[in-house]
């Protein structure tokens, strides 16, 4: 039977969730068990087995959460169940021993408590599995930014609005540009066709001119 190795693990958090990030590429076979209160992860990198068996500091909203398998890593957004306390965890492990020789602080995503602005950038899960059947977090965010788009398109939408709403000016604009090539001569011959409908009073003016 091949050994089993144990799997790096970054992490990161926010008052409102954890990032967590299984360090090993090209995963495969993978099998992620997220509970309230442990994660349990199995797959194979570069035809070594790895595993991962931790049980977090305080319980977690395995519902909420999601993950996602990407080329370099594997990665979860995993959301606090008691959001109400809205402070940051002293460690990601009940086990102190563990968590030394096992994980790392994801110093890419890490923001210090009273630097917090925002939740975390989860567009490399877009498309990820949820844990447990939950719906994903971070759609909000992306719900966000599809709104905002919306709005953009909205805006682009109004300004055609503005000049479809000039359509009816425009069309004055032509006759005036119509009788400024009049005036110089060059389109005489192209009024020809509309002078016998519209511009029958302005065209022998100008002719006479």
């Amino acid at each position: 039977m091949s050994k089993v190795n144990t799997a790096p693990i970054k992490w990161a958090q926010r008052s409102d969730s954890l990032y967590i990030t299984i360090a090993l590429a090209d995963v495969k076979e993978e099998s992620i068990d997220l509970a309230d209160e442990s994660l349990k992860f199995k797959g194979k990198s570069e035809n070594k087995e790895y595993e991962v068996d931790i049980a977090f500091l305080k319980p977690v909203d395995a519902e909420g959460s999601t993950y996602k398998v990407l080329p370099r890593s594997v990665q979860m957004h995993v959301m606090k169940k008691e959001k109400d306390e809205e402070e940051f965890w002293p460690r990601l492990l009940k086990d102190k021993a563990l968590e030394k020789n096992q994980v790392k602080v994801d110093w890419d995503r890490y923001v210090d408590e009273d630097e917090e602005e925002g939740g975390f950038d989860t567009s490399n899960l877009d498309g990820g599995m949820g844990m447990g059947g939950g719906g994903m977090p971070g759609m909000g965010g992306m719900g966000g930014m599809d709104m905002a788009s919306m709005m953009g398109g909205m805006g682009g939408m109004g300004g055609m609005g503005g000049m479809g709403g000039a359509g009816g000016p425009g069309g004055m604009d032509m006759e005036a540009l119509m009788k400024q090539m009049g005036d110089m001569g060059g389109g005489a011959g192209m009024d020809g066709p509309d002078s016998d409908d519209s511009d029958d009073d302005d065209l022998p003016d100008l002719e006479e001119s």
